[in-house]
């Protein structure tokens, strides 16, 4: 199965080893089928899950055939619990394939990672900068190449929105972490549409423990001490969003929280008011 992400790539499902059964059978270390009940088997898995009991889980895998930009492929294998194999360009020549986004986004002033769609001008006009840059970086390969030049010193001119391809084989325990990270909205937009294919395959073979996944890990809120302590004094002194901006900012004029996660505190806290 093969889902397209992008302008030019892709996330395709090449292989699959266990499903939830597996999960089951090695939390069990029982290799007979039918020994509990659907409802039983669907139970440990959310147990595992929820006390994060997960090396039943390492026990199921998956392999991906991904084509992206070369900039994605940087975030992605900075996640280094995978076996994969990359596209060399220092064996092949590559191909004039490259990443030209539909939209530009601007500079989130309150992320340094952060960007925001919307609030640029000339979208258009800036649009055809990264187009005319990728036909100007692969005539300049191909002249390389053309003159001698050795393939791995020819690539040093290719841009980063150059599509590579990679086989990435990974367990499902360590690629449930990939995708709580990389599914996240601050997350770079481009490696969300990749994380969000990944998930969308794997669900269909693991769905009692995506299920458990989402409901303990992805769709769930950690709180630290210091903030469980501001929801106390949030909960005695009446939940709403005034009281909630006080108490925060007190807890951080006290130097209890820098302003960096006293803002990440009220927006996290927001939820327990429902505003």
């Amino acid at each position: 199965m093969e889902i397209k992400v992008l302008d030019k790539g892709f996330v395709r499902l090449v292989d699959s080893m266990g499903t939830d059964s597996r999960i089951v059978q090695s939390a069990r270390v029982s290799y007979a089928d039918g020994t509990k009940s659907v409802r039983q088997d669907k139970g440990l898995i959310d147990f595992l899950t929820r006390h994060k009991h997960t090396s039943p889980l390492e026990q199921v895998e998956f392999t991906f055939h991904i084509k992206l930009p070369l900039f994605v492929m940087a975030q992605l294998v900075r996640h280094r619990t995978s076996s994969l194999n990359q596209m060399s360009a220092r064996y092949s020549i590559m191909r004039d394939e490259f990443y030209i986004p539909s939209q530009v986004r601007s500079q989130d002033e309150n992320n340094k990672q952060g960007s925001l769609f919307g609030g640029v001008e000339g979208e258009n006009e800036l649009i055809k900068l990264f187009e005319e840059n990728a036909e100007r970086a692969y005539r300049d390969y191909e002249n390389l190449l053309n003159s001698g030049v050795a393939r791995e010193m020819a690539r040093m001119v290719l841009p980063q929105n150059l599509y590579t391809e990679v086989y990435w084989k990974q367990d499902l325990h360590n690629l449930l972490h990939l995708l709580r990270l990389r599914m996240d909205s601050h997350a770079q937009w481009e490696i969300q549409q990749y994380a969000e294919a990944m998930y969308q395959l794997v669900k269909e073979i693991t769905p009692w423990a995506i299920e458990s996944w989402e409901e303990h890990t992805l769709e769930s809120i950690s709180l630290g001490k210091t903030e469980r302590q501001i929801l106390k004094e949030l909960a005695s002194s009446g939940m709403t969003v005034s009281n909630l901006k006080e108490i925060v900012n007190r807890f951080v004029e006290e130097g209890k929280l820098s302003k960096g996660r006293g803002r990440e505190t009220k927006e996290k806290l927001k939820e327990f008011i429902g505003s």
